[in-house]
This record gives C-alpha cells, sequence and structure tokens, in this order.
C-alpha cells in the first residue's frame, strides 16, 4: 500500500472472532485450532494459513482470570458463610477446588478471546499486508 493510496482495509467483525476465539478457534476461519497445547497458541492456522503468531497476549488472560474468579467467587464465599456457617476447613476445601477449577476453565477461553481481540482490530502486526 502506497502513502497515496486511501483505500482502507476491510473490517473484521468483532462478536465472531471473540467467540471464535473464546472456543479457541482461528479467529479467521472459526474451524482451525488456536492452541496447539493448554495455552501456547499457534503460529499459523492448519485450515486457513492465518499468521497468528503476532499476539501479544502476555498477562492480560492471567489479569482477566483472576478479576473474574474473585468476582464470582468472593460474594458466594460471604453469602455461603453468612447463610450455613459451614467448618472452616470444609469451606476452604470447597472454595479452593472451585477457585482452581474455575481458572483453569477460564484462562485459556480468554487468552483465545485476546488473541482474536488483537486480530479482529488489527493489532501488533496482524493488520500487515500478507507475504507473496
Amino acid at each position: 500500500m502506497s502513502l497515496t493510496d486511501t483505500t482502507a482495509p476491510e473490517d473484521r467483525p468483532l462478536k465472531p472472532a471473540l467467540w471464535r476465539g473464546w472456543r479457541r478457534r482461528c479467529p479467521n476461519c472459526g474451524a482451525g485450532p488456536m492452541m496447539r497445547g493448554y495455552l501456547k497458541v499457534r503460529d499459523a492456522c492448519p485450515v486457513c494459513g492465518e499468521e497468528l503468531h503476532h499476539h501479544r497476549a502476555d498477562d492480560g488472560p492471567a489479569y482477566l482470570t483472576i478479576l473474574i474468579v474473585g468476582h464470582l467467587l468472593a460474594p458466594l464465599l460471604l453469602f455461603t458463610y453468612s447463610s450455613w456457617r459451614p467448618e472452616p476447613l470444609v469451606m476452604a476445601v470447597g472454595f479452593t477446588i472451585g477457585t482452581v477449577a474455575l481458572s483453569l476453565y477460564l484462562l485459556p477461553r480468554l487468552k483465545g478471546a485476546l488473541v482474536a481481540l488483537q486480530w479482529a482490530n488489527r493489532m501488533h502486526g496482524f493488520g500487515a499486508a500478507p507475504h507473496d
């Protein structure tokens, strides 16, 4: 693209991309798996070839996971304690298991959604022209 070219790149729809990312699928085609392991993002989609190595998720998914888990379980902890007064060990074990399970569920999904958000907004190299 030259300096005199005023055509904007085509828009990438945000909601479908976020949904595909949440499902840990390629934000472009939705068919290929985005992750190679639990949290490792593939360099490119095996189905459509979209490059995914540009992502800069870093600590964002972990912060979001902590924020969501804390906001969901803290009121539940208070309600449980106020209503039933369970034994401290029972409550600690129950909420520890719930915290770990919810965190393990949310972390890869939030990472996929964050990578998809970056892809849809053409951030961090996702908007570069394709290589010939």
